[in-house]
């Protein structure tokens, strides 16, 4: 016989009642659970998700008003509202069953019951509480997806060597299930090519999402990556799945691995290693179906040899490694990822009719990008946006030369000017490396990005 996935309580202060019903539910569920005492529910719940209870109405002897039981039925409900309780009384009460109905019970049973009967009430019963299940983890996907799907999707673009070889790891790699560690400078297009390794799986017709887990708060770590349930920590009000169920099926980008601490990444490799997760406020682990794909504009092998990034999550990780050269290393990409953004910015802006010059093209050829593809992005849509012509011209990346080959003229002390020309200067001293650079200037990283928006770096 096959057993449903269901986890039935039975709450009854008749002994003989819990061991027969127990021996007729055995066989059919997956766990069977007793207790005589009422006041014991809550931390039998600690220990285990309860699909069905089975619950008694009365506990005290002589007590036939069945209130004991309406008590413990709003309680179970106010703390497990997906429970399905259904109730047993030796006393056809037809206003005690309208009450207990009203009050969420989903079903009502009169003692002596046809086992029969109890049965099919229970494996119905699990059915509803399955579903609902189902119909809350399908609500909880769907909003991820929706933010997952919101993120633009940019292609891989370019013919140069260093990105020619990048196709051909990808093309190799896609089809498995191998960890890939991707290495590379912010704005490198690290993304693009996780996404690249998706788009080519088995996986493609699973959702792809990325989450920056460099940027998560050591409270918000295990919440957002492993989900809770409802009342697990002050803020957690409903039930809510993590990053890794919500990608179930798919892949899961985790950016910016380099900046975890080492407690974090203690954690991350237990996940990994046992292909589990358990939510915060409960004892259940979750199997996982879900493709880890890691980057970081870190050196993870000097952190290892630092003490800084353990050396097996790192093994965990990098069963494939790729590295993503910068873009002044493959100034040929420039013009064919420039004619890429210009296109879709002329259509975002109304101006369908604007080309690159000439001009324009060795300008941007000419300098080293520190933000790489992403200041690249910025530097279009800013020139886009300032054109008044029908041709972008040099002067529509800005007007003053110096700053166009990333230095800056500190004759004229514009506040706004010295800002910009200081991120610059700390992101390319530091590689790329945001966190590194942040600390430097003095920002958080947050309050970086936002600079970094602001001056289209």
């Amino acid at each position: 016989m096959c057993k449903s996935a269901g986890r039935i309580l039975l709450v009854d202060d008749d002994e003989f009642v819990l061991l027969s019903v127990k021996l007729l539910l055995e066989p059919h569920f997956a766990s069977v659970k007793t207790t005589n005492n009422p006041e014991r529910i809550p931390a039998l719940f600690e220990q285990e998700q309860f699909d069905v209870v089975v619950l008694d109405m009365n506990f005290r002897h002589g007590d036939t008003t069945g209130n004991q039981g309406l008590f413990w039925l709003r309680k179970i409900l106010s703390l497990h509202p997906d429970t399905q309780i259904i109730l047993l009384t030796a006393y056809g009460d037809i206003q005690l069953a309208v009450d207990s109905i009203k009050e969420g019970a989903l079903d009502f049973i009169v003692k002596p019951w046809q086992n029969e009967k109890l049965l099919t009430t229970v494996k119905t019963a699990n059915v509803v509480s399955q579903e609902k299940k189902n119909v809350k983890l399908l609500k909880s996907q769907q909003k991820s997806l929706v933010s997952a799907l919101r993120q633009a999707h940019e292609p891989l673009i370019g013919n140069s060597p260093a990105l020619n070889a990048i196709r051909k790891t990808i093309d190799k790699v896609a089809p498995t299930e191998a960890e890939v560690l991707i290495l590379g400078q912010n704005g490198t297009g690290k993304e693009v090519i996780a996404r690249e390794i998706h788009a080519r799986s088995k996986r493609a017709d699973g959702i792809f999402m990325a989450v920056d887990v460099g940027s998560l708060s050591e409270s918000l770590f295990e919440s957002e990556l492993f989900g809770h349930r409802k009342g697990a920590f002050t803020d957690a009000k409903e039930d809510r799945i993590g990053r890794f169920e919500a990608a179930a099926g798919g892949t899961l980008l985790l950016d910016e691995i380099g900046n975890l601490s080492l407690p974090l990444q203690a954690k991350l490799l237990t996940v990994l290693q046992h292909k589990k997760v358990t939510r915060l406020g409960t004892h259940e682990p979750i199997a996982l179906d879900v493709r880890i794909v890691c980057a970081t504009n870190c050196n993870l092998h000097a952190m290892v040899s630092d003490g800084k990034f353990r050396e097996d999550l790192l093994y965990r990780i990098n069963t494939v490694e790729m590295t993503v050269p910068p873009l002044h290393d493959r100034a040929e990409d420039i013009p064919l990822i420039a004619t890429h953004f210009l296109k879709k910015f002329s259509a975002k802006y109304q101006k369908p009719y604007l080309k690159l010059s000439e001009a324009a093209l060795a300008q941007l050829q000419g300098y080293r990008w520190p933000g790489n593809i992403r200041e690249l992005q910025h530097a279009v849509e800013r020139a886009v946006i300032m054109c008044e012509g029908e041709e972008l011209l040099p002067d529509d990346f800005g007007r003053d030369p110096q700053k166009v080959q990333g230095e800056f003229s500190f004759e004229r002390l514009n506040l706004e000017q010295l800002e910009a020309w200081a991120i610059r200067k700390a992101i390319a001293k530091h590689h790329g490396n945001i966190s590194h650079a942040a600390e430097e200037l003095g920002l958080s990283r947050g309050a970086l990005y936002r600079r970094i928006e602001t001056y289209g770096i």
